[in-house]
């Protein structure tokens, strides 16, 4: 087994470069989203954008201390620190102050440290570990389930915490334990499911029972006419109706009151531009003014004004779009779109299965996390609060993703081996 020389032997300089860019990217967003004329200079430590570049260098010493230890130590220690991550949340629920309804954060001093930003790549390290032991099938129901509970246990505890938005986060682990031999067709079931519950929101319920019995009828029509036939169609026709009349429960006495107002304004059910919908109304007027090269940088006037809430954090992509236009977005997205190609691609040659599934672990969380933050600044989806990569204000989150990506940055120079 060849040891490395030094700590940036076999180092994908490549995810690195665009790790980089995307940060400085990021940076400059957030000093144009909260730009002060009293403070005008870029490295004022007591504005958001001061305070952001401190975040960002300490992220810079962790990927280097992540980069000079073994990889070996990932491996060895992927349970322990999913354990203490676990500890952490647990103890988040009684000793957190409550920062927009969410019970998610602990305050030392004047720093906010967030462990759910945390728990993602904990969890990614305790399954690549669990599925990449030896003799573990993924056929096996133990292992489905075992693969259930490591991602479920931290999504329950998040969601305890009333972060809704981070709890779904974890719903991007299904796509690695499909990469790893999950049947596709509980990917299509997950998906049906999601399409029943937003018609049941937008269709009569009777009709769409109807419906379903029409589909069902053909099916049957056009099945082989067996009792098994008859026994699969009738199930999914007595689980769908099911479902349809308890969207109405899960809508009323599950969700908080603000999901509720966010998801019925998403879907065209109720319009209030100048309460729940404001946020999204703003943003789209924001990047709508943009046009095809923006504004220029520092001159967006819907910035600067403060016109959208939480412009350095959720709605960061509003800032791009207004002030560099859709060219600049489709740069910024295309940065993006790179990263997950480059870090699948780079999964795929991996010799260690470990490091291929939290290479995909990586890209998963990734991918959710753009595509749910561009998504509710452009409109297409509901505002749920989570961070937009490397791009939004703040240290846990700029931390946390810089630790996910760099493990696997130091992972992958171990590609010519098989670490356990």
């Amino acid at each position: 087994m060849r040891e490395q020389r030094s700590i940036f032997e076999g180092i994908d300089w490549v995810l690195v470069g665009i790790y980089l860019t995307l940060v400085l990217m990021g940076w400059l967003n957030i000093y144009a989203a909260v730009y002060n004329e009293e403070h005008k200079s870029i490295f004022d430590f007591t504005q958001n954008y001061g305070k952001q570049l401190i975040w960002i260098i300490a992220a810079l010493v962790i990927a280097f201390f992540i980069l000079a230890v073994d990889g070996n130590f990932f491996t060895i220690f992927a349970f322990p620190i999913y354990i203490i991550v676990l500890m952490l949340l647990v103890l988040v629920l009684g000793y957190s102050v409550a920062t927009k309804g969410a019970h998610s954060w602990f305050e030392i001093g004047s720093y906010k440290f967030q462990p759910s930003e945390f728990a993602k790549f904990a969890t990614s390290l305790a399954l690549a570990k669990f599925l990449s032991t030896l003799n573990i099938r993924f056929e096996d129901m133990t292992t489905k389930m075992m693969a259930g509970i490591i991602i479920g246990v931290p999504a329950i505890l998040i969601l305890l915490q009333n972060d809704t938005g981070s709890t779904l986060v974890f719903a991007s682990f299904v796509f690695v334990l499909y990469r790893e031999g999950l049947s596709g067709n509980i990917l299509l079931f997950g998906l049906l499911a999601a399409i029943l519950f937003v018609t049941a929101l937008l269709v009569n319920k009777y009709i769409l029972i109807g419906i379903l019995g029409f589909i069902s009828l053909v099916l049957y029509v056009f099945s082989r006419k067996k009792t098994k036939d008859l026994l699969i169609i009738g199930g999914f026709f007595i689980i769908s109706a099911g479902s349809v009349f308890s969207v109405d429960y899960v809508f009323e006495k599950v969700l908080q009151p603000h999901q509720k107002d966010r998801i019925e304004v998403l879907l065209g059910k109720k319009s209030d531009p100048k309460g729940v919908g404001y946020n999204v109304n703003q943003s789209l007027i924001a990047i709508g003014s943009g046009g095809f090269f923006g504004k220029g940088y520092l001159k967006g006037t819907q910035t600067k004004f403060d016109f959208v809430p939480e412009q350095s954090t959720d709605f960061i992509f509003c800032t791009v779009g207004e002030e560099w236009g859709f060219l600049g977005s489709v740069v910024v997205l295309g940065l993006f779109l790179a990263l997950l190609v480059r870090i699948i691609t780079t999964a795929e040659r991996q010799r260690s299965q470990f490091t291929r599934i939290y290479g995909y672990c990586v890209a998963c969380i990734l991918f959710i996390h753009v595509g749910i933050n561009v998504g509710m600044a452009i409109g297409v989806a509901p505002v749920i609060g989570i961070p937009l990569p490397f791009f939004s204000y703040g240290g846990s989150s700029l931390w946390a993703f810089t630790i996910l990506l760099f493990i696997f940055v130091k992972l992958d120079a171990y590609r010519l081996q098989v670490l356990r």
